[in-house]
């Protein structure tokens, strides 16, 4: 928070004229006094007038050997501080801030998606978990809900983004802040459990990042759990209450944001969410920034699914996790591709300046394969279309993310110096699109390597490629996975599509030989490199020494910066926090980052290796692709 009034009179001339007077007078940092939010909200006053929920406090005191009335005042507090409600005037003056945070990019909503979700907004709950790329999204996700006809949401947001003096405005426009660090607060627990349950019970539809936190990759981060699990008490404790589950992907052809994310995945320390952020966030959106997609995927009845799960597992030591995870692969599935993704894909592949005929005969294999395996791309944009791709190389290099050269026979473009991570978050927006294709691409050059243990080594590599990048990306259940394994390689040569069950080492090699396009190199390589940085740093680890993680990625980092420098990485943006955490949490999931454990040496060794196997055969992939554009 900046004390003072170092910024105020620079802040309020500037919203002055862009007509936001009107809001912050209501809101007393100008002229009259605010109206304070009402002490105890509905939701609220209910919760502090309930049997139940007093009961649920005085057993929790109970357990804490605390005295039931400190708790409950705790408690009291605490709902105090996430109370939320709806009022006109706030709605309409946040609509106007909101939509001046916002200039910087056209949204885009299928009007047919909204009216199938209106049906479903008379008669239960709709929960909105959302990916998260930009602070945009909290912003955006809620509009396009209250303003095409249903009821208006409730917004988690962070604690974080409790900024004076808009947060006041935003409590009166539904938005509910959340501390995200809450392991040793157990009243506050139960209070936002019981706080969500309320919500529900009473029909209030509710949006969140299901990812806590905006990806600083472009591809969508591990989901957190802690909504769907409150949900799932809500259900439990009503058998009345109905909800459903509708992903939502919101992706943008550029963002303003994208720069400051990447240089916090490089280890540049993160700014304060104070009010001169958001003046300087605000200003940011002046420039205008294309379109901005918002997707509503497939809606997922809750309860109906929670009974499969527990059905397969009675159990149901895994149904939160399952659940986040369906709730995911529907974000995935509802992501459109868009040109600016394909053509960072394709610039970031050759890692060279390009032409316009380069980068479309790049590109033109890639949309070939999107069409036949039915993905969408954003905006129904024809990927292959000259005038569309380069208008996507001019408004990249016109943000600085491509420099161009045009002094010769031919216009040319190349990833600008420092760039790389930026071109990459847009790539890694429809990466997960690509990840099937990749794996089964590896898939056949171990069969080609492997004789007559063609078939049975692939299925192997398979799942063990599975089992490698699982902490990065999402994938179904094995027998959905073998299936889309085996529809992957049916697309190498379609008239093979009965043998995908049987074929030879030949026929492996063969397939790689006619297939396009080859996307392994493109998509998986700055994974695997990154991973190759960490196994290295791990085998040279002292052994018997405590772990420290922060000084381990701050060794992973100044490496990885070496080796790009010697060009030991393929590119420069596998030199990434975002990149190195999972691939850590893959090690300590093993048993390979406790010192203390048997045989801990030889199998970091042997993990090294197995990287190092999985890279050489991208490498194959990279050689058999820059082959054919020769």
């Amino acid at each position: 928070m900046i004390s003072g009034n170092t910024y105020r009179q620079p802040v309020l001339d500037a919203l002055d004229r862009v007509a936001l007077r009107v809001p912050l007078r209501r809101l007393g940092v100008i002229g009259e006094p605010a109206r304070p939010l009402p002490s105890d909200t509905a939701e609220v006053g209910r919760l502090l007038s309930d049997e139940g929920f007093a009961a649920q406090i005085s057993d929790l005191a109970r357990s804490l050997g605390r005295d039931p009335g400190a708790v409950h005042a705790e408690a009291a507090g605490y709902l105090r501080e996430m109370g939320a409600t709806h009022t006109p005037r706030a709605t309409a003056d946040w609509g106007r801030m909101s939509a001046w945070l916002a200039r910087a990019h056209d949204l885009v909503v299928d009007p047919e998606q909204l009216r199938r979700l209106r049906e479903l907004d008379r008669t239960q709950t709709l929960l909105f978990p959302f990916s998260h790329r930009s602070y945009l999204d909290g912003i955006t996700v809620p509009a396009a809900v209250s303003t095409n006809g249903m009821s208006p949401a409730f917004v988690l947001a962070g604690a974080n983004l409790d900024v004076f003096p808009f947060n006041a405005l935003l409590r009166r426009s539904g938005f509910v802040y959340v501390r995200r660090s809450t392991t040793d607060l157990p009243v506050y627990r139960l209070a936002l459990r019981c706080y969500l349950a309320e919500l529900i019970r009473n029909r209030r539809n509710l949006c969140w990042s299901i990812e806590g936190g905006r990806t600083r990759t472009g591809k969508l981060r591990p989901p957190t759990y802690g909504v769907l699990r409150y949900a799932l008490d809500a259900l439990d404790a009503d058998p009345g209450a109905r909800a459903m589950i509708v992903p939502v992907s919101i992706v943008y052809e550029q963002l303003h944001e994208v720069g400051r994310m990447t240089d916090e995945a490089r280890g540049v320390r993160k700014s304060p969410e104070d009010l001169r952020w958001l003046w300087q966030f605000g200003r940011s959106q002046r420039e205008r920034f294309g379109r901005a997609y918002l997707e509503l995927g497939e809606p997922i009845p809750l309860r109906d699914r929670t009974a499969e799960f527990r059905a397969a597992d009675p159990g149901g030591a895994h149904l939160v996790e399952r659940l986040a995870l369906v709730a995911c692969h529907g974000i995935n599935q509802a992501t459109p591709v868009t040109t600016t993704a394909v053509v960072c894909l394709a610039l970031l592949a050759a890692d060279r300046a390009l032409t316009l005929d380069e980068v479309q005969s790049t590109i033109t294999p890639l949309a070939r394969y999107l069409s036949l395996r039915g993905r969408r791309v954003a905006g129904a944009a024809n990927l292959t279309d000259r005038a569309t791709l380069c208008r996507a190389l001019d408004d990249l290099a016109r943000s600085g993310v491509l420099t161009g050269y045009d002094g010769g026979t031919d216009a040319v473009w190349r990833i600008a110096a420092g760039q790389h991570l930026v071109a990459a978050f847009y790539r890694n927006t429809a990466v997960h699109l690509l990840i099937g294709r990749a794996i089964g691409e590896l898939c056949l050059v171990t069969a080609g390597e492997n004789g007559d243990q063609g078939l049975p080594a692939a299925g192997h590599e398979a799942l063990r490629l599975r089992d490698l990048l699982k902490f990065d990306f999402f994938f179904p259940s094995r027998h959905v996975f073998a299936a889309e394994m085996a529809a992957e390689l049916a697309l190498a040569d379609p008239s093979q599509a009965e043998a995908v069950h049987e074929f030879t080492a030949e026929q492996a090699r063969q397939w790689l030989r006619q297939s396009r396009p080859l996307v392994a190199h493109l998509v998986l390589r700055p994974f695997l490199d990154a991973y190759h940085v960490v196994a290295d740093r791990l085998v040279t680890s002292p052994a018997g020494e405590r772990f420290d993680e922060e000084h381990f990625l701050g060794e992973c980092l100044r490496v990885g910066r070496q080796w790009a420098l010697q060009k030991r990485l393929a590119s420069e943006e596998s030199v990434s926090l975002e990149l190195f955490k999972p691939a850590l949490r893959l090690a300590r999931h093993r048993g390979l980052v406790a010192d203390t454990a048997p045989g801990v040496d030889k199998r970091r060794a042997a993990f090294l290796e197995e990287i190092r196997d999985a890279v050489r055969r991208v490498g194959v992939i990279a050689a058999l692709a820059e082959g054919s554009t020769s």
